[in-house]
């Protein structure tokens, strides 16, 4: 992957006139009329629906603000900071370049907030190419077939629930089951060229210890982290969610195998479902907005296995009263290619990573595997599968030895199953190593 491409003089000029296409030569602005609850209602600017604007108060402040629809001839924007000192009369004005990202090769190792700013102290970024953050997801006849695996590190997904590169997969678990762990581990040992880790509404102390404890110097290097905490405006949270897709679209054109963490979805569409119901959109299921459904595919439809290169999605989502039938689950769980079911009952017991391997699935599984790797994990996953429905009669002692002979063989190598699935959270291992001890494990169950 070479990341520093050296395009003909041609193709740079055609990159400068599509920028100077986007840029608005006027300048558009409006009076702002007043405020209610999280909104700010203006008399102008002439802007769209997600367009930002520039609030200029009376007392010498500036912030920005994003349009999230109207009402007669009412604009009703959201601030992205602080309104403190907002008056009627204040001017508002449109400034549609904010919709545009600043990319390039300086982004690896750095810290971005919200709005595509250095979150790490350091210099602003050295803008290469300049990217639509709403870009409309590619054509579908433009994505290739998914066809090589992704190494994750992590032996319960790279073993029994493979995936490929330009898959879009799901983590699905309440809270304190060990997602922010397991993303840690995928984010330090895949095979991807470049990592791109999106964290929407987290809380502040878990950005630095993530990126201090999860990371190491070498996954730095090859690492973009966005992050938005959940104490900032609902269309910053959002727009992190943008600035993610967008730094990874633009390494993949660069042809760079990219993998993509977003954590969470969940929080991505409470987000949606604030600025929503602010609009004045009426609550449908469980009290999310149409917007939020419209707004899922926007996002998750970004990624895959393109010409140039590819993007891997790990989107997480958190199970409420862990339902995994709620909304967001359902809607999230149609789009994916597979999801990853972790187990409150497993992380209770001790068993990192927590994930159920007879409720998740990995639907490329047969595109990205050899056959002995999906002759193995069939077998496994069926002894797996026998253990459990008679654990009941096994640990009432009811279960009588020579009756069942395959259930015979998953009592007797239940230990070495979980020793398989099991694995700390220091320690890594190859796509070799797997595939080498799944079929070993196999052949124990013949």
């Amino acid at each position: 992957m070479h990341i520093e491409s050296n395009l003909p003089e041609s193709f740079q000029a055609a990159r400068y006139l599509r920028h100077l296409d986007q840029i608005d030569p006027f300048c558009w602005s409006g009076t702002v009329k007043r405020m209610s609850g999280l909104l700010v209602e203006s008399c102008g600017p002439a802007s769209a629906v997600g367009d930002f604007c520039e609030i200029r108060t009376s007392t010498g402040r500036t912030f920005l603000s994003q349009v999230i629809g109207f009402c007669d001839e009412t604009v009703l924007s959201m601030p992205l900071e602080e309104p403190s000192g907002l008056q009627p009369g204040d001017r508002i004005v449109a400034r549609h370049g904010q919709s545009l990202l600043r990319v390039g090769p300086g982004l690896l190792g750095r810290v971005l907030d919200g709005l595509g700013r250095p979150l790490d102290g350091g210099r602003p970024i050295d803008a290469a190419d300049h990217y639509n953050l709403y870009a409309t997801p590619p054509n579908p006849l433009s994505r290739n077939a998914i066809t090589q695996p992704i190494t994750t590190g992590v032996r319960a997904i790279d073993g029994l629930l493979p995936c490929g590169k330009g898959q879009r997969m799901g983590i699905f678990g309440g809270s304190g089951v060990g997602k922010s762990t397991l993303l840690g581990v995928m984010s330090r040992d895949n095979s991807a060229d470049v990592t791109v880790i999106a964290m929407i509404g987290e809380r502040n102390r878990e950005v630095k210890a993530f990126i201090e404890n999860e990371l190491n110097a070498n996954s730095r290097k090859r690492s973009v982290t966005i992050a938005a905490t959940g104490d900032q405006p609902a269309p910053v949270r959002i727009r992190a969610a943008f600035v993610a897709l967008t730094v990874a679209e633009y390494f993949r054109d660069q042809g760079a195998n990219v993998l993509l963490i977003m954590d969470s979805v969940t929080r991505l569409a409470m987000a949606q479902r604030e600025i929503g119901l602010a609009a004045g959109e009426p609550p449908s299921q469980r009290g999310y907005t149409p917007s939020v459904f419209a707004l899922l595919p926007r996002v998750l439809e970004r990624v895959g296995n393109f010409q140039n290169g590819s993007i891997t999605g790990f989107f997480t989502v958190l199970v409420e009263g862990d339902d995994f039938n709620e909304p967001i689950c359902d809607a999230v769980r149609g789009i994916l290619d597979g999801h990853l079911i972790l187990s409150r009952d497993l992380a209770a017991a001790g068993h990192y990573p927590a994930i159920d391997v007879l409720q998740s699935v990995s639907r490329l599984a047969p595109h990205v595997s050899t056959e002995n790797q999906l002759t193995a994990g069939r077998k496994i996953r069926e002894a797996m599968a026998i253990y459990r429905h008679s654990e009941d009669l096994i640990l009432l002692g009811a279960h009588v030895a020579g009756v069942n002979p395959k259930l015979d063989r998953a009592i007797a190598h239940r230990e070495s199953i979980q020793s398989f699935l099991k694995q700390n959270a220091k320690v890594t291992s190859t796509a070799e190593e797997t595939s080498k001890h799944l079929v070993e494990l196999a052949s124990l169950l013949e």
